[in-house]
């Protein structure tokens, strides 16, 4: 669990953090994010003079994501810092300006979960590679050009690019 107890937070002022989201967490399931691993989370919460909550982790994990080129199943590594900021703002649960996070009056316990799949939502990149290199798939009859080689090609043009070939030529 990611839960803050917020009462020990201001107390203390800061608390170490450690926990993990499994891959079946509700959290993750209207996303495109699909994790091989759990995602380990780990850090510190701060609670700021001003009655804000600074949280500052690192998140570790593996995804896994299809080839944006070839289809073949690929493992990303997830490893990123990230800062989430919640603010005070009595009963709003509207996100400030400033990209702050609402942390409503009265609450107790801060759940990190939210915050921590939005984050990673907004910074993974949804194309990945299974190499620099990939060759991807023939876009006639969808074979992986890194494992055979397609013959495809020697058939001649595709009659549907004719108009922008006809085009391209009188402009020479």
């Amino acid at each position: 669990m990611l839960t803050i107890p917020l009462v020990k937070l201001e107390q203390k002022g800061s608390l170490e953090i450690h926990g993990a989201i499994s891959p079946g967490d509700p959290n993750w399931e209207k996303t495109e994010l699909r994790f091989s691993t759990p995602l380990s989370v780990s850090g510190r919460v701060l609670w700021l003079p001003s009655g804000d909550v600074l949280a500052r982790l690192r998140l570790h994990g593996l995804l896994a994501q299809e080839c944006s080129r070839c289809l073949e199943p690929v493992s990303v590594a997830v490893d990123e810092g990230v800062e989430i900021l919640f603010t005070p703002r009595g009963e709003s649960s509207e996100f400030d300006d400033d990209g702050s996070r609402p942390l409503p009056a009265g609450m107790l316990e801060l759940d990190l979960a939210e915050a921590v799949r939005e984050e990673l939502v907004l910074s993974v990149s949804p194309f990945a590679l299974c190499g620099s290199d990939c060759r991807g798939l023939c876009p006639r009859c969808g074979l992986n050009l890194n494992v055979e080689r397609c013959v495809c090609s020697a058939e001649g043009d595709d009659p549907r690019w004719d108009v922008l070939r006809a085009l391209n030529k009188e402009r020479e």
